[in-house]
């Protein structure tokens, strides 16, 4: 364990954190650090704040606000356009609400909008308000409601007449709202305030639809002469103010100085120990699951009395978790502990949501095992850890995980627990990554062509656009295409969508969160429809005889039929997982203006290209990660337009270095990229892709390509483009600082690898990067 200087406060946190290494003592501790606690810093109650309100506020206890929630307020009611950039439990609720709930309570015909990306957490702000405005009288006439796909179709028109402030959604807003604009012309007509919750989670496909279905938004309520202040709440992260500048075309003002207090946080990253015995593909060394690894963990610390959450990236994770981390207490002996541990995710009704949320503020629950599901602003208070299992994605996500711990001014132990890829490994030993200031930017592009044509067909369908607002959204090119393709035609009066006869509506043709097409996955022993995935997915993920997990339970594919749109399943709990193996062959279609020659024998691009994919099999592996078989399939190709960052190197230079296995080189490097990039990009691994050759058709040179895996681009490539040297300078230190001989997991071997991770040669790439490392100096 890293000796840290002693912090006040700090004991609890630095005890669980040794009781923790010495239940695992082959693991390793790579860095423990002490975030001092800080005290509040508070401002004055607004002139303008509704003096009801202020009374109820102090009657429960906030004698003042925080001087961020006083900032947010001020601007959104001098009706500037406002970003709240705040840790978890800061409070920023109430920066939004104090102006919004002081103007509903002061104009009787005054409407407000509340948008978030989980239910759950739309949920716990609903009954927040319903409670304050039902305390106040000014408020007894809003009528707080939810609209969203659980509200039912008697109580709708109800809610359009009588509401004043209304809960709901992005996609909701999309496919019921703004089509069925006319019939909500009260509420957009008086319309003064328009919440946007989590702002941050609006990146890449999601981003740029959630960002284009605002601006159509926005644009009604200005037809329906109303002008809306946006208010944005967004986890800490790198210039908010941008990003939420970039989701409604707008300048915005950005609050980021978190006012709010905090205790004292121990923070410990963790490096599971290897599995003995168990090797990899090529007899690469296996560690421990991050998921195993926390639910004995989570156990430790319940033992020695810490309430504790820990949060996994699947719903299957977070039953076996509770499942594993209940057994280990009950064989320390401590029965009655072990059945207070719980599992919390999506798919559970919202009642045993809520009955689990308040067992875990109560401590009747000493530890629960949960999805992302509650890293949102749901009120959970209380806990003494907070165990992360696996990066959750972003830096962001990471730090609100963290701050569901001592948030009532108690030390507390926050764990990262890597897993076996090269994101966790580079910063469990590079902490400085982690802990230091967010360093992700938040990534979409709601210009996107293939993601722009969709929404300007929904916004021409509304209402006709106009001049102004075609050069407003960016889209005169698109609106001349879709003319030119007989979906929208210009008149005297505007751009008007033309109907396409047998054509399903637009607005249930496009998807926030995808490219269109789904498959949907049928349980064909009892015609149970279990959900849909994305058609440019399926078959990696779908194919017969994949594993396909969903709400905790595991079902096998048997069949997959792309004509009729189905994959048809059935229950199994095999003691494997499956992993598609994939060829890709790659073609430049436009190179652009962003060229770039930083250095001799080196060349850079952002360009447009052409994927096509073919899976030809999948990989079967044990739950130790070991192979256990190899499965030829054959599934049709795929074709994918989109956004790509190339790198092209001279041979020369290859040579200069003394690198003679080049496609070895090229492939380790360029696996150590994609698993690298959502280090600066707020992606996925599983949201890019690459292909990497010794000499490409169209550059007739060794190229590295990796490439966004959406449909014209989600803005991924285009953040690597820009940033990377800041991104290769991390791949290459991950590579280099690695321990194995040959390359793993952890460095250059990547479990969605279409080649079995062959030909991969670790020295190669560490030359190749420390190489280019040095020539972008």
């Amino acid at each position: 364990m890293q000796n840290i200087s002693p912090v006040p406060g700090a004991q609890l946190g630095i005890e669980l954190a040794q009781s923790v290494e010495k239940r695992f003592p082959t693991s390793t501790c790579t860095h423990l650090a002490t975030i001092p606690a800080r005290p509040a810093q508070y401002g004055t109650w607004p002139q303008w704040v509704l003096p009801s309100l202020k009374a109820l506020l102090a009657e429960r206890g906030i004698a003042a606000p925080y001087t961020h929630q006083v900032a947010t307020a001020e601007h959104a009611w001098q009706r500037r356009h406002v970003v709240v950039a705040t840790g978890t439990s800061s409070g920023k609720s109430l920066g939004y609400l104090l102006p919004t709930l002081s103007l509903l309570g002061t104009s009787s015909q005054a409407t407000a909008l509340y948008l978030t990306p989980t239910k759950a957490l739309g949920s716990d702000q609903l009954a927040q308000v319903l409670n304050l405005c039902g305390s106040i009288e000014e408020l007894f006439d809003v009528h707080p409601s939810a609209y969203d796909g659980d509200t039912l179709s008697e109580a709708r028109p109800g809610i359009r007449e009588q509401s004043r402030f209304v809960f709901s959604n992005p996609d909701m807003l999309h496919t019921a709202i703004l089509p069925n604009h006319s019939r909500w012309m009260r509420f957009l007509r008086h319309l003064q305030f328009v919440i946007v919750d989590e702002c941050h989670s609006y990146r890449g496909v999601f981003g740029a639809g959630v960002s284009l279905v605002l601006r159509r938004l926005l644009r009604l309520a200005k037809r329906y002469g109303a002008h809306p202040t946006v208010i944005f709440a967004s986890a800490t992260a790198r210039d908010p103010g941008a990003h939420a500048q970039r989701l409604i075309g707008e300048e915005v003002v950005a609050i980021s100085e978190d006012t709010a207090p905090s205790g004292t946080r121990t923070v410990m990253l963790w490096e599971p120990g290897f599995i003995e015995g168990a090797t990899g593909e090529h007899g690469a060394p296996v560690r421990r699951a991050a998921s195993t690894e926390a639910a004995g963990m989570m156990a430790t610390l319940i033992a020695e009395g810490a309430r504790t959450l820990t949060f996994v990236r699947s719903r299957r994770a977070a039953e076996v978790v509770a499942m594993r981390s209940a057994e280990e207490l009950a064989g320390m002996g401590r029965t009655e502990d072990a059945r207070r541990v719980a599992a919390y995710r999506a798919g559970y009704l919202a009642e045993d949501r809520r009955l689990l949320e308040r067992q875990l503020d109560s401590g009747e629950l000493l530890g629960v095992a949960s999805t992302n599901a509650l890293e949102l602003g749901i009120d959970i208070g209380g806990l003494d850890a907070v165990l992360t299992a696996g990066f959750p994605g972003t830096i962001a996500s990471f730090w609100q995980q963290a701050g569901r711990a001592g948030r009532r001014g108690q030390g507390s132990l926050v764990v990262l627990i890597a897993r076996d890829e090269p994101m966790d490994t580079y910063l469990v030993h590079h902490p400085e990554a982690l802990l230091g200031s967010p360093i992700e930017a938040t990534v979409f592009n709601p210009h996107n062509p293939h993601i722009l044509s969709g929404h300007l067909l929904c916004a021409a369908e509304e209402l006709p656009l106009s001049e102004e607002e075609i050069d407003a959204f960016g889209a005169r090119d698109v609106a001349e295409s879709l003319a030119a393709q007989g979906l929208m035609r210009r008149r005297a009066r505007g751009w008007y969508a033309l109907p396409q006869p047998g054509a399903a509506d637009i607005h249930t043709q496009v998807h926030l969160r995808g490219s269109g097409g789904r498959i949907a996955i049928v349980d064909h022993s009892d015609g149970r429809l279990l959900g849909t995935i994305d058609a440019a997915t399926a078959l990696s993920q779908v194919h017969p005889g994949a594993v396909y997990l969903h709400q905790g339970e595991s079902f096998v594919v048997d069949e997959l039929l792309l004509e009729e749109h189905m994959a048809l399943v059935h229950q199994e709990f095999p003691e494997f997982s499956t992993h598609a193996r994939t060829t890709t062959d790659i073609a430049i279609r436009e190179v652009g203006e962003k060229v770039s020659n930083p250095a001799p024998g080196l060349w850079l691009s952002n360009i447009e290209v052409e994927v096509t994919d073919k899976v030809v099999g999948y990989t079967v592996k044990g739950r130790d990660g070991s192979i256990l078989d190899m499965v030829a399939l054959d599934l049709p190709p795929q074709q994918l337009i989109t956004k790509a960052v190339a790198y092209t190197i001279d041979p020369l230079v290859l040579a200069q270095l003394g690198i003679d296995d080049i496609p070895g080189t090229l492939h380790a490097a360029e696996h150590a990229a994609i698993g690298m990039l959502p280090l600066i990009a707020t992606c996925d691994r599983w949201d890019i892709g690459g292909v990497s050759t010794a000499e490409h058709p169209d550059t007739g040179l060794p190229t590295v390509f990796v490439y966004d895996g959406h449909p014209g681009g989600a803005g991924f490539a285009d953040c690597g483009y820009e940033r990377f040297r800041e991104w290769i300078e991390a791949t290459y230190e991950a590579v280099r600082s690695c321990a194995c001989d040959h390359g793993c997991p952890s460095c250059v071997q990547s479990p969605k690898c279409g080649n079995g991770n062959q030909p991969l040669n670790k020295a190669g790439a560490i030359r190749l990067l420390g190489a280019m490392c040095a020539m972008l100096a």
